[in-house]
């Protein structure tokens, strides 16, 4: 008989094989008929039960070699929309426009203001605003490597579309322009000067302010996106927000967390530095948002939960209570989170959470 570690190995490589996925969990829904869509992407959309007027929409953006629903699901962003009431969209890469399923974050056909895969995503956020009752003024963005490097895009080409971002192991605005220049700078190689990254935000579009706030997440063990790209990113958007040279530095369990205000004393820009941690999105299965697998890398600290506690999301870690909800999901809805009434180092919970990792099980 095998043993339980084997069968969940095998469970996993079957899921790389075949591409199962992760749907039933996350109820991932097509976005069609989303603008021109001159990029040529894809797009799903998570919804919660009981959607409030003027809700809140993230945006998430998957990294290379994944898909929208597997990022959904490692992530737990489908989870805590769940859970907090507000939507997602995920834009999806297609193999047609890049082998590894990379956004094309380097492409400078891809990368400006009304162009190629950054208008496509422009248009998909649109597309939901104009279908759901969305506060414009409480859209964000995040997403991993490829992915956090197009969330820079994002900001960078529509700074007025966005009220935050969090880029997770990702690279500055405009620093390469062929495929070779994206691996350099992933290396750290060639990156820019304070003066040119301002200048190529700045670049990006005509907008003048106020700008979205920047949060940055790097694996401080990361080989694949090096750590100097988390301090350019951080360089490229002090200038805008106008901030002290010198940040404050805190303290997230056991993290270094680096904060620089503005003007107004408003947190603008931080940058989150995870000791020990490669390439990948910090998670904490625990927490009951998230699964651990490559590139969700569990270090028991939730970027998930943080960035939507940061961006209000979340005022606390209690579940909402929505008095549109039925009674049945009215009082799983109101209970603590999944951390305080669940095992997850129980066998059954592993096996369970391999199985749906699998697509063998909703």
């Amino acid at each position: 008989m095998r043993s339980i570690s084997d069968t969940i190995q095998r469970l996993s490589k079957l899921h790389t094989v075949k591409g199962l996925s992760f749907s039933g969990e996350d109820r991932l829904v097509n976005l069609t008929s989303f603008g021109s869509n001159p990029g040529d992407l894809e797009a799903k959309l998570h919804l919660p039960e009981g959607l409030a007027p003027r809700s809140s929409l993230v945006v998430v953006l998957h990294g290379c070699t994944q898909t929208a629903a597997g990022y959904a699901f490692g992530s737990g962003w489908g989870r805590l929309a769940d859970d907090y009431g507000f939507a997602v969209l995920f834009p999806q890469q297609t193999r047609s426009n890049n082998a590894n399923t990379c956004f094309n974050w380097f492409q400078p056909g891809d990368i400006k203001r009304d162009h190629g895969e950054a208008l496509s995503i422009l248009q998909a956020i649109q597309t939901v605003m104009s279908r759901h009752d969305i506060d414009p003024a409480r859209v964000f963005i995040t997403g991993l490597s490829a992915g956090g490097a197009m969330s820079n895009v994002m900001l960078a080409a529509y700074p007025e579309v966005f009220a935050g971002g969090a880029i997770i192991a990702g690279l500055p605005y405009g620093t390469a322009g062929t495929i070779p220049e994206a691996f350099d700078r992933m290396r750290g190689h060639g990156l820019p000067g304070t003066d040119s990254l301002q200048a190529a935000l700045r670049s990006a579009s005509a907008h003048r302010g106020p700008w979205p706030t920047i949060s940055v997440w790097q694996g401080m063990k990361d080989q694949t996106v090096v750590p100097a790209n988390a301090l350019a990113i951080t360089e490229q958007w002090r200038g805008v927000h106008e901030v002290q040279n010198a940040p404050e530095t805190t303290w997230i369990d056991g993290h270094k967390r680096k904060v620089w205000t503005d003007v107004h004393g408003r947190d603008a820009i931080e940058l989150v530095e995870i000791a020990g941690m490669g390439h990948g999105t910090p998670i904490d299965v625990a927490s009951g948002y998230g699964s651990a697998g490559p590139y969700m890398l569990d270090v028991r600290l939730s970027s998930t939960q943080h960035i939507a506690r940061s961006w209000g999301l979340i005022a606390s870690f209690e579940k909402r209570v929505d008095p549109n909800l039925g009674a049945q999901n009215q009082s799983s809805a109101s209970v603590q989170p999944a951390s305080a009434t669940q095992n997850y180092g129980s066998i059954q919970q592993t096996i369970d959470n391999a199985l749906r990792a699998a697509g063998l099980k909703k």
